[in-house]
């Protein structure tokens, strides 16, 4: 029996168990969590198991987009605007029982304020949030550094359980990390082979569907087979390859899911060689998008309504901040890369660039579950680098190696990384461009350090106006286009894929589970 026809029949078996409780689903995430503490969230599927087990303070209504709270009957400005009076929803429970109060809010908030929490999320709340009270059982006062012109905004955070911890000062190996209380629509538990979530009925929740196993995806094509056969219910990201075998399918729904994402390679500035801002827009020059596009995605030149949108900058194009004066570089430019590659100080010997009399050998590593997403991405972007002139080695990079080493910036041994970035209900880019200083840049890769990028960085964190916040951001745009601490690729649509008998699946923008009380199967 080969591995793949070995392993459907292990998920079919898992699925079947799962069934047999009742309406109970299973689905494909690309990869297991790696956290089940919303404050450790790391990747994009974290972010979605968040949604299913907690509840943040205020989220955008999937279908009206309005800003709205299940948590928060009304609110109220205090301080001239520096601070929230929430008045909370009563009969809220958590998931053993006890109930949701204030002070679990400011627990919370007092959890990211504490320099022993180390979390890069909460080290970006901590420019955000200077306190919180508790004014009674059902009201907290929050209180912000400075007056934000979208409070309300600032307040997408996962509530966690006061009584389940000893102190403010929460680490990522507490075990809360694998057996968390929430007060979501499903508790949840993960375990070493997939994440079990059950129904948890409470005063804002009551789910239809009763349960959910979560699997890690492996083989894109077995992934749909398994689909196609009633094995799992659904698959969070079909990639592109895939789409064509979905859609033949009467039994099988395409459903877009708005990531907000967009794709890079980022560049590390520390090496000599890629020092000079004219080394990087040299290498920018090398790439050609529209053959990355063609050979990893499958997107044709002329293909109209691309799931593959070109950018320029930290945005997609549909964000308010995206400067649309920055164009974007579909095609190479090899002339002119040459020049600015010679004008940085390296040299050809041969046909190959050398920098000091040594040859320049590129390290480039890809985040490896987008290798489902764009297949042999990485393979197509050493090629064109190598076809220019340059010597490379590739490297997928794990998980486990991503949140470790690269978000942390002590990646140091790569000269280029692919990546993706996803945003929910704020679009800041501080914690990716600004100095790794004082709790900023928290998820600078390659420690870029940049004055102006700075003072724009802060430009946006004082505005009072939504005018004033885009200003700022479309500066930084155009300043990064130049500076090109990442060369920016593209938006790549993200489709799921569901059974027919899953209905009312109403999938949210970034956290995909929100509406989850409405999702039907079976019955």
């Amino acid at each position: 029996m080969t591995d793949k026809r070995r392993l459907l029949g292990v998920t079919l078996g898992l699925a079947t168990l799962a069934m047999s409780t009742g309406a109970s689903m299973t689905f494909y995430e690309e990869s297991l969590p790696s956290t089940m503490n919303p404050l450790f969230a790391s990747s994009m599927v974290d972010n979605r198991v968040h949604e299913l087990v907690f509840d943040r303070l205020y989220f955008h209504d999937p279908v009206t987009n309005e800003l709205t709270s299940r948590l928060v009957d009304s609110y109220e400005l205090a301080d001239g605007g520096k601070a929230v009076k929430l008045n909370l929803a009563k009969g809220i429970k958590w998931h053993d029982g006890q109930p949701m109060t204030a002070e679990d809010v400011c627990f919370t908030i007092n959890v990211m304020l504490d320099p022993g929490t180390p979390s890069p999320i909460a080290e970006k709340q901590r420019a955000v949030f200077s306190g919180c009270e508790v004014e009674s059982k059902d009201v907290a006062v929050v209180k912000f550094t400075k007056i934000f012109h979208n409070p309300q905004m600032r307040l997408g955070f996962a509530v966690l359980p006061k009584h389940v911890f000893q102190s403010t000062a929460i680490t990522p190996e507490n075990p809360f990390a694998n057996q968390p209380t929430g007060t979501g629509a499903l508790k949840g538990s993960k375990g070493r082979r997939g994440v079990t979530f059950q129904k948890f009925k409470n005063g804002h929740h009551d789910a239809k569907v009763d349960g959910m196993t979560l699997q890690e995806g492996s083989d894109p094509l077995l992934q749909v087979r398994t689909l196609v056969n009633n094995g799992v219910q659904g698959i969070v990201a079909v990639p592109p390859g895939s789409r064509a075998d979905v859609s033949a399918s009467d039994e099988l729904t395409l459903k877009g899911y708005d990531l907000r994402s967009w794709w890079f390679v980022a560049v590390n500035q520390d090496k000599p060689y890629l020092k000079d801002k004219r080394a990087r827009q040299g290498l920018n020059l090398v790439l050609d998008r529209t053959q990355l596009r063609e050979k990893a995605i499958g997107v044709g030149p002329e293909e109209r309504n691309s799931p593959c949108e070109f950018i320029s900058g930290p945005f997609v194009q549909t964000s308010p901040y995206y400067n649309r004066s920055v164009e974007t570089r579909p095609r190479s430019d090899l002339d002119k890369a040459k020049q600015l590659l010679a004008d940085s100080g390296m040299s050809t010997v041969g046909e190959r660039w050398h920098y000091n009399g040594e040859p320049v050998s590129l390290r480039i590593g890809i985040k490896a579950p987008l290798d489902n997403e764009a297949p042999d991405l990485l393979s197509q972007i050493g090629n064109q680098l190598g076809e220019a002139g340059f010597d490379r080695q590739e490297f997928k990079i794990s998980t486990d190696e991503w949140n470790r080493e690269v978000l942390t910036g002590k990646a140091t041994d790569y000269d280029l990384i692919v990546g993706k970035w996803s945003f929910g209900l704020v679009e800041d880019v501080n914690p990716l461009f600004h100095t790794r200083t004082d709790g900023r840049g928290a998820y600078n890769i390659f420690g870029y350090s940049n004055a102006q990028v700075d003072s724009l960085l802060a430009q946006y964190d004082a505005s009072k106006t939504q005018t004033q916040a885009r200003d700022a951001y479309h500066s930084l745009h155009k300043k990064l286009d130049d500076e090109l601490p990442y060369m920016f690729l593209w938006k790549l649509d993200t489709k799921s894929a569901w059974r027919t008998e899953v209905r009312s699946n109403t999938i949210s923008p970034y956290y995909y589970w929100t509406a989850f009380d409405s999702w039907k199967y079976g019955g």
